[in-house]
């Protein structure tokens, strides 16, 4: 097996880690009130998930 000839120090690791970060995804357009949502989530201005009423949403 290979094994390290010197120990990596905490600075190189943690440069290597910095770059494991999640990005969020794009807004999607409601096609329903063409509102900014999240992809697979429901519209939080009308409720709507796809063309079908999930949440009622009171104004």
């Amino acid at each position: 097996m290979a094994v390290p000839k010197q120990k990596t120090s905490r600075q190189r690791r943690d440069k290597r880690r910095a770059n494991w970060k999640l990005n969020q995804p794009d807004p999607n357009k409601c096609p329903h009130c063409g509102a900014a949502r999240l992809p697979h989530r429901v519209c939080r201005e009308c409720g709507y998930y796809g063309e079908r009423e999930v949440l009622v949403v009171e104004s």
